[in-house]
């Protein structure tokens, strides 16, 4: 496993003094969450900002992974919409537009994956009908993704309309239905969330799922709230979960993800760091 960070918690900082301050510190890979100051895909000098990301990254030999989660990159006003659940079609289409640019990006980064998620029902929708917008975006997705050789990582979030594992596991029933191809849509597994949600144990969730796992957040949480706490100040034993994931052999990204802690970012990574890499030391020396 390899300790990365999320670049949603540094947002003072562009993608290279990020790329540098993480690799600094020790970690070898990073999250990137594509927004409007770090590789965003709407501006004009985006090519250029993605080419020196890229040279960048393979001096410092570092892994990565893309994040979609900004929230209020395609919308100003309301947090992460428009989403592959949204009410107009023209708005799903928008996020389906912005999900292909990370593919593109994914691609040019050489990029573990994309991370996406399905987004909040604010409209009042059954289940059928939400069920079919997200089906149909993320169809539409994983399509353009196989062309361009990118795994997606999909990851269950507290509040939205896949927000379990076992929401997760109705999203593959329905694409099978479809009769849809779903090699390249893995999970995106958040320990805090397995925590906030009470999938538990979290270790035997890992153990679960081990064959769908391309992307692994992390943080401390307590039960049934959804906010991501620096390690020590949630209730989550890591130990187990360190422990688990060797036993799986992952050898993926374990991106912390401390969102909150973006005013003090690199404080906050440092800290992060001299919590996990001990534990995860223990497990693979």
């Amino acid at each position: 496993m390899i300790l990365s960070y999320n670049t949603n918690g540094l947002a003072n900082l562009d993608a290279i003094h990020a790329f540098e301050l993480l690799h600094d510190i020790g970690y070898q890979g990073i999250a990137i969450t594509l927004d409007h100051r770090l590789l965003n895909p709407f501006t004009a000098d985006a090519a250029q900002q993605l080419e020196q990301a890229s040279d960048r990254l393979q001096q410092l030999r570092m892994r990565s992974a893309i994040e979609t989660g900004a929230r209020f990159l395609l919308d100003a006003n309301v947090k992460h919409e428009p989403t592959l659940v949204t009410a107009d079609p023209a708005a799903r289409a928008n996020r389906i537009d912005f999900l292909r640019r990370a593919i593109d990006v994914a691609s040019m980064l050489e990029a573990e994956c994309v991370s996406l998620w399905s987004g909040i029902v604010r409209d009042g929708a059954g289940d059928c009908e939400t069920m079919d917008r997200l089906a149909s975006g993320v169809s539409d997705v994983l399509c353009y993704a196989d062309e361009r050789n990118v795994v997606l990582a999909f990851e269950p979030e507290p509040g939205m309309f896949i927000d379990t594992l076992d929401r997760y596991a109705d999203l593959l029933d329905e694409l099978a239905r479809r009769r849809l191809d779903t090699s390249r849509l893995r999970l995106t597994i958040d320990i805090g969330h397995l925590h906030c949600m009470g999938e538990l144990p979290i270790a035997d969730k890992l153990r679960q799922w081990r064959d769908h796992i391309a992307n692994i957040h992390i943080e401390d949480m307590r039960a049934g709230l959804h906010e991501h706490l620096m390690f020590g100040d949630g209730e989550i034993n890591f130990p187990p979960v360190i422990a688990a994931l060797a036993e799986i052999r992952y050898a993926g990204l374990v991106n912390v993800e401390l969102t909150r802690h973006a005013p003090i970012g690199p404080a906050a990574a440092r800290q992060a760091y001299q919590f996990l890499k001990p534990l995860v030391d223990l497990q693979t020396n």
